[in-house]
């Protein structure tokens, strides 16, 4: 069970105060394309952008 709290806390490094939300969804399909280049390569690839 997960509770969720709203905390209306400006941000002060932004000018109208907003905080990003959606940021974190984008990560694990950066991981899952590195994982597929490697796959496909033969080759660890640990650095974004991949090139030869």
């Amino acid at each position: 069970m997960i509770d969720t709290q709203i905390l209306e806390i400006p941000n002060p490094n932004h000018p109208y105060g907003v905080r990003g939300v959606g940021e974190t969804s984008i990560v694990p399909p950066l991981a899952a394309i590195a994982n597929a280049v490697s796959n496909a390569a033969g080759v660890r690839m640990t650095h974004i952008p991949m090139s030869p």
